[in-house]
């Protein structure tokens, strides 16, 4: 889209306007405005904003499929925190402490 002079001078003169009333109150819809139109004038900054945001919603996609898998996986059965005793023999003894091959040749 191409703007005629006369558009894109009406657009700055709207652009400051907005800015000045955005520093001057709390309220944070001038300055929305203020960059919606400053999108207008340059349209890659839309196109990186965008793409800014794809890539943000994209990894807080990510880590919460991870996060949820990760929990789905372990669950509450996780050997390492639970504290289990072991029931095996301590060590080999006897028969089973072996200093050879079982085999003889």
């Amino acid at each position: 889209m191409t703007l005629t002079p006369w558009q894109r001078t009406n657009i700055i003169a709207a652009l400051s306007y907005l800015k000045d009333i955005g520093r001057i109150g709390q309220n944070p819809q001038p300055q929305l405005l203020a960059q919606g139109l400053m999108e207008v004038l340059e349209p890659s900054r839309r196109t990186v904003r965008l793409q800014r945001e794809s890539a943000q919603s994209a990894a807080a996609g990510a880590r919460s499929g991870h996060e949820r898998r990760a929990r789905e996986r372990r669950g509450n059965s996780d050997r390492r925190r639970q504290a289990i005793a072991y029931s095996g023999p301590d060590r080999r003894s006897g028969r089973d402490r072996r200093a050879r091959p079982r085999r003889s040749s």
